[in-house]
């Protein structure tokens, strides 16, 4: 990407312990993420790339340690008002059964947006993620790709401060795969927006973001941006974890 974000920090985590079932499972000793970046995280299935978006979903609660949106710990914010800052994407779009613009709008809905509001900001996303042909068409009809750019709409359409993106794309096809990371990536820099991606494929890491952060064994071992990290591993744990990537 070629836009930098602003240097004012969204998202600061400190001394993060995070445990599940008295397990360690991830631990980051000092991360900022400066409002406007997209941050991709990568690292082997289990190492707790997960569990960071969760975290910062306040759907675990650190064991130590603490996350500030803003300057202020999310566990010292309105949970309601929080949660309304954010938007997950996940890798099964979980979309429910009715038409396409109906899904996008559903949020809104709950929110109480009003109707005239909720119709332009529907038909902005809809044209945004090149699906008009799609509006009326129900759930069950569309293909993986389809219900992919469905589940982006939908989280942009409630205009999050932070997305989470968690591997998104991981179950589709690489041409469907590689023209969606395309398109997300030219949202992601028209729109400024703050976003966390998930992903298992550096190169795809690499076109998306900013910086990467790279996890292994439920520890933050490096960040930085792709070159950095292939040229100069932070230590043996990462330079493995590079090497048992695909060329």
């Amino acid at each position: 990407m070629a836009i930098r974000p602003t240097e004012i920090s969204m998202i600061q985590i400190r001394d993060l312990l995070i445990q599940r079932n008295g397990r360690d499972v991830l631990l980051i000793d000092s991360l900022n993420i400066p409002r406007g970046e997209t941050l991709a995280v990568v690292g082997p299935n289990g190492a707790g790339k997960s569990t960071l978006l969760l975290a910062l979903g306040l759907l675990l609660k650190p064991v130590r340690g603490e996350i500030l949106f803003g300057g202020v710990s999310i566990l010292k914010l309105d949970e309601l008002n929080y949660r309304r800052k954010i938007s997950f994407v996940f890798q099964d779009p979980l979309l429910l059964d009715m038409t396409v613009e109906q899904n996008i709008a559903l949020g809104l809905k709950f929110r109480g947006v009003p109707k005239e509001e909720v119709q332009g900001r529907v038909r902005r996303w809809i044209k945004q993620l090149g699906i008009e042909s799609l509006a009326k068409r129900r759930a069950g009809q569309l293909s993986g790709g389809e219900a992919q750019r469905v589940s982006l709409a939908r989280a942009f359409v409630l205009e999050p401060e932070l997305l989470l993106l968690d591997e998104p794309f991981s179950s589709l096809d690489p041409p469907t795969r590689s023209k969606l990371l395309e398109d997300l990536s030219a949202l992601l820099a028209e729109d400024h927006r703050t976003a966390i991606f998930v992903t298992h494929n550096l190169n795809e890491a690499a076109k998306l973001s900013h910086r990467i952060a790279v996890i292994v064994n439920g520890m933050l071992r490096q960040v930085g941006t792709a070159k950095q990290i292939k040229s100069g591993p932070a230590d043996e744990t990462v330079r493995a974890f590079l090497q048992e990537l695909p060329q």
